[in-house]
């Protein structure tokens, strides 16, 4: 679990379901994703009661302020190569502005800290530019775009691939705090969405 004063990114709960359903079926959230079908509320209990068993995944929500407002899912993690994929999305329109990246910072913060990840790896649609603009703000750097890799609406789509390596995160930690978070890490700053 990892947190800072008002912020806290911990594990999903089945007391989580029924929002993160909501959310991850909101059309906003569908069409920035690979499937991007309305889930049934079957599908989504089958789909945690699955995560829950075999544990070969990591899923979290992020509150603000003790508000739900947003999920990181980290998955296809290999603990021979201390790699993983993540994804997220902040599910409440009306979140303040900044969540996402703060979401982002704690997630990044606690593979590569508390989980001793080496690399984790993230991936967009490419015309997705709001989410690469995010990566990129978090230090991630683009690896490459991957064409035709998805199929959206009859349509083969290319992805952006990008990643960060644990001595990357470490060396840029302190600019992103800086950049983030008031003196003390206590209170989120409205924040810029310029690079590092």
């Amino acid at each position: 679990m990892a947190e800072r004063d008002g912020y806290i990114l911990r594990p999903m709960e089945t007391s989580d379901l029924e929002t993160v359903w909501k959310w991850r079926n909101s059309l906003r959230i569908r069409r920035e994703m690979y499937t991007d079908h309305e889930i049934s509320w079957e599908e989504h209990t089958a789909w945690f009661r699955c995560i829950s068993e075999t544990g070969t995944s990591l899923h979290y929500v992020f509150e603000a302020h003790d508000r739900k407002l947003g999920v990181v899912n980290v998955v296809d993690i290999s603990q021979t190569h201390s790699r993983c994929h993540w994804g997220f999305y902040i599910g409440e329109t009306d979140a303040p502005r900044g969540s996402g990246t703060i979401m982002g910072f704690l997630a990044l913060e606690h593979l590569f800290e508390e989980l001793d990840f080496h690399r984790v790896i993230g991936e967009a649609i490419a015309s997705n530019g709001a989410s690469i603009k995010y990566h990129k703000r978090l230090g991630f750097q683009e690896e490459g775009r991957l064409i035709d890799h998805a199929c959206k609406n009859g349509y083969y789509i290319d992805v952006i691939a990008m990643a960060i390596i644990k001595d990357r995160w470490l060396r840029i930690k302190p600019r992103l705090e800086e950049k983030f978070f008031t003196k003390g890490g206590k209170q989120c700053l409205i924040l810029k969405s310029d690079n590092i």
